[in-house]
């Protein structure tokens, strides 16, 4: 008698399949060593990024247990794979409210395994901004003082989900509580953030860069001014 594999061993199967070690060095070039996360254990397979998402949608059905398995592997890919599931589920408008729940309480549970700035941007928005959306949203001030810049980041990018429905208040106090941040990925992400709730309240913008310019790093500055009258735009850069 001969029994199905569970879905992770399944996933880990196609993925490997599809690796190419010849890409290793293209995949590795978007992964970042920080001196306070714990990447001892990374390794690359060589996967295109457009193979790992395709992949994740034939798996979207995956039960949590199993995606947090794939969070748990070493291959840098194959987490991709995991939070791409993950995001995927969250985005489904059949999937229901407790269900959402267990992916930000798995999101926030394994954030040691969201080891990487693009894994926060790949998920980070509706498992975690999506589910905040009716809530308090006390939890994200907390990632924003983290010694961990993965966790400061989602405290950033999750208020995207915010900014798409105008509501902008987040993302400029979170912003003020990261605007010295002394890592570089952050800094990047607290401009672009500031940029696009400036799309929606470009005074309010204007108040922050006020009172902030002088503190912000010259990336995050020239990230939140991107999008402002060429005028305005010139006094900053």
């Amino acid at each position: 008698m001969t029994t199905t594999p569970k879905p992770h061993r399944q996933f880990l199967k196609a993925l490997k399949d599809k690796s190419e070690r010849e890409r290793i060095g293209e995949v590795t070039r978007f992964f970042r060593v920080s001196p306070s996360v714990d990447s001892s254990d990374n390794k690359f397979l060589g996967v295109r990024f457009g193979d790992i998402f395709a992949l994740a949608k034939e798996f979207v059905e995956m039960p949590l247990s199993e995606i947090e398995v794939l969070l748990e592997n070493p291959y840098y890919e194959v987490r991709m794979g995991a939070v791409s599931i993950m995001d995927f589920q969250a985005r489904a408008k059949r999937t229901p409210a407790d269900h959402r729940k267990a992916l930000f309480d798995l999101y926030m549970r394994r954030h040691d395994r969201i080891n990487n700035w693009d894994l926060v941007d790949r998920a980070a928005v509706y498992v975690v901004g999506s589910y905040l959306s009716d809530k308090p949203r006390d939890v994200l001030y907390k990632l924003a003082r983290s010694r961990n810049p993965w966790e400061r980041r989602t405290a950033i990018v999750s208020t995207y989900y915010f900014v798409r429905q105008g509501d902008v208040d987040d993302t400029f106090r979170i912003a003020e509580l990261l605007v010295t941040d002394e890592h570089d990925l952050v800094q990047k992400a607290v401009g672009s953030w500031l940029r696009e709730a400036g799309k929606k309240d470009q005074k309010r913008l204007l108040v922050f860069l006020k009172t902030h310019s002088t503190s912000m790093s010259r990336p995050m500055l020239r990230y939140a001014v991107e999008k402002l009258p060429p005028a305005i735009r010139a006094k900053y850069v």
